[in-house]
């Protein structure tokens, strides 16, 4: 399939030739067709990077080109425009302009002006007054220049919203309900997204007449060509995990993604401090500051651009080879979006999230929503990350082209002669040694980064649980084991009443500490051995009652706890054993009013063990 089966008009062709498109993306072939045929309202969702700006913006300019030609006359000359392309940040807005000027090298009748703010309004108010045919703009900027009386939008026939989800959780779902109600009702719109949330279907269903949609791959679905891995570290290692991805891939050229404007300067900062070529993007930058970086970045003078989501919408690079998320986004959507600045135009890329153990719930939500698979990887060794970088410097040296040079030549004689003595060997392990030093000296002093076991445990967080179980008493009370916990619906409340109930007299009852299958409570030093005792001797609901000294059950708690047989609880009431002796029945109150949480401790039964 080409371009010019798909209907594309020659110059438009002859202009994407020049650009080295061969042959038209999925998106491209699924959605030009229906764009050149007979005006109609379309919804578009398929994956960032998939070439949804030619999709829509050459049937837009040819579209354009044909309505300048059909009226031979100019009735824009105020500053009213034919087409409307609304995106959510400066970035992309100007790389749409950028690809529709390029798109429309030939058609000279088509002019383009990107609107957006921090920039001079000035021009783009001088621009608006000669006339332009199409507008890309940002919602803001271009409410400022329609109150302003210089951006009119009655003659616009075609309005179109990329990264429209974005927009929406940006916020300007007012602002551009202010801009459709100032473009004709006849007008057409198209809708581009990467994922389908519910926020679009509520546009569609308000702006849109029986819009046509064209799903490319699957909703929601990430990047076919993305691999996606994580790993589980300990908050405190996040930014040591983050150095030791860096320097594992000796060729990364990446984006790591950061949740707040402040972590991301940090970030950036640190990075630059131990010598990495990163830099910050983000939304308390000037416009010139950001460019400034931008452009840094695109020519490759940076390996790492630490972003926030907003600043990184529009980004449009070419061959990145991995996204970092330091820390998952807030919504799933995001997470797609991110991923999907790497793996453009059928190339492979590498998604890469650092989180925490108590963010493992929200990787089983990505890979449900998004169908992508998030493999667990453990961190790179500090051997395996010097044997990468050694090979990368290897693999540096092979590609390196040899060319003739006259000041090399002239003086190669005399290096080959000075170091005649050193062997092959020993020449290699000087220049690697020379260039590798200081990692090589890092990992062989650089603290232990802690990472989760198999089920998302991190080893402080054992530790804790260990000594919060374990926890020394307050002076003058004692610390007791019990073998009923919260999965027995064991709440503090019912293990006082418990307690009161199997032992005479009143317990002075110190701190509960409730675990999923067992508890551990603290009362008087001097009444602790009467509570064993006592509590030891009764039966809640056909189960033994174990309770002992927290010190003496130690790390074999689970063991203990067994030693009660586990059963089925419920409400209903047992029928008394043969030649046991039953208490009274009672029903304490629950601590929370109207609580629901039936327990077996509602209905309690106390059953002393017959001794012997």
């Amino acid at each position: 399939m080409t371009f010019e089966a798909l209907g594309v008009s020659a110059p438009i062709c002859q202009a994407v030739a020049e650009l080295g498109y061969e042959q038209p993306m999925p998106v491209q072939e699924a959605v030009i067709p229906h764009l050149l045929g007979e005006p109609q309202d379309l919804i578009a969702l398929a994956q960032t990077g998939t070439g949804k700006t030619a999709a829509f913006g050459l049937p837009l300019l040819q579209n354009v080109a044909r309505s300048l030609d059909e009226s031979k006359t100019r009735t824009n000359a105020s500053g009213h425009a034919r087409a409307l392309v609304l995106c959510p940040t400066r970035e992309l807005c100007l790389q749409i302009s950028d690809d529709l000027t390029e798109y429309s090298k030939y058609l000279p009748s088509v002019r383009i002006l990107p609107v957006y703010g921090g920039s001079s309004i000035e021009a783009q108010i001088r621009t608006l007054r000669r006339g332009v045919e199409v507008i890309v703009a940002t919602p803001g900027r271009l409410i400022d220049l329609m109150e302003r009386g210089v951006a009119s939008l009655d003659e616009v026939q075609t309005v179109v919203l990329d990264e429209a989800d974005e927009m929406l959780n940006m916020g300007f779902t007012e602002s551009l309900q202010t801009i459709l109600a100032q473009v004709p009702k006849e007008r057409h719109l198209l809708l581009f997204s990467a994922t389908m949330p519910r926020e679009i279907s509520s546009i569609a269903a308000s702006y849109m007449h029986h819009p046509r949609e064209i799903v490319v791959g699957t909703k929601n679905q990430g990047n076919a060509n993305i691999k996606h891995h994580y790993y589980v570290v300990s908050a405190r290692h996040k930014y040591l995990a983050l150095k030791r991805i860096a320097d594992y891939y000796p060729s990364i050229y990446g984006i790591i993604f950061c949740r707040t404007r402040k972590e991301t300067q940090e970030i950036a900062d640190q990075l630059i401090r131990d010598g990495y070529n990163a830099d910050a993007l983000h939304g308390e930058l000037s416009q010139a500051q950001r460019d400034y970086v931008m452009q840094k970045f695109r020519i490759r003078n940076l390996q790492l651009l630490v972003a926030t989501d907003v600043a990184a919408r529009g980004l449009d690079v070419n061959d990145l080879t991995h996204v970092i998320h330091y820390g998952l986004p807030d919504d799933i959507e995001s997470y797609t979006h991110r991923s999907g600045r790497t793996a453009r135009a059928g190339k492979m890329g590498l998604s890469i999230a650092i989180c925490h153990s108590r963010e493992r719930g929200r990787i089983r939500d990505i890979e449900r929503i998004s169908h992508a698979t998030l493999e667990r990887k453990n961190l790179p060794t500090g051997q395996e990350i010097c044997q990468k970088q050694l090979f990368g410097l290897a693999d540096r040296i092979e590609r390196v082209e040899l060319t003739e040079d006259a000041t090399l030549e002239s003086v190669l004689p005399d290096l080959l002669r000075k170091l005649d003595w050193l062997d092959k060997e020993e020449l290699m392990r000087r220049i690697m040694l020379m260039e590798f030093r200081r990692m090589l000296d890092y990992y062989e002093s650089e603290e232990a980064i802690e990472e989760a076991d198999d089920k998302g445990k991190l080893p402080t967080e054992r530790k804790e649980k260990r000594d919060k179980r374990n926890a020394v008493a307050e002076e003058g009370m004692k610390r007791l084991f019990i073998n009923f916990g919260k999965l027995d619906k064991m709440y503090p409340n019912k293990l006082i009443e418990l307690i009161n109930k199997c032992v005479p007299g009143r317990v002075k009852i110190g701190k509960i500490d409730l675990m999923p299958r067992f508890s551990f409570f603290e009362v008087d030093e001097h009444e602790a051995s009467e509570v064993v005792t006592s509590m030891s001797s009764y039966e809640v609901d056909g189960r033994r009652i174990v309770v002992d000294y927290a010190d003496a059950v130690g790390a074999s708690e689970g063991k203990r706890e067994r030693r009660g047989k586990r059963t089925h609880f419920d409400d209903s009431p047992r029928a008394p054993r043969k030649g046991k002796k039953h208490h009274d029945d009672y029903s304490p109150r629950s601590s929370r009013k109207g609580d629901s949480h039936s327990s077996p401790f509602d209905k309690y039964k106390g059953k002393k063990k017959s001794r012997r």
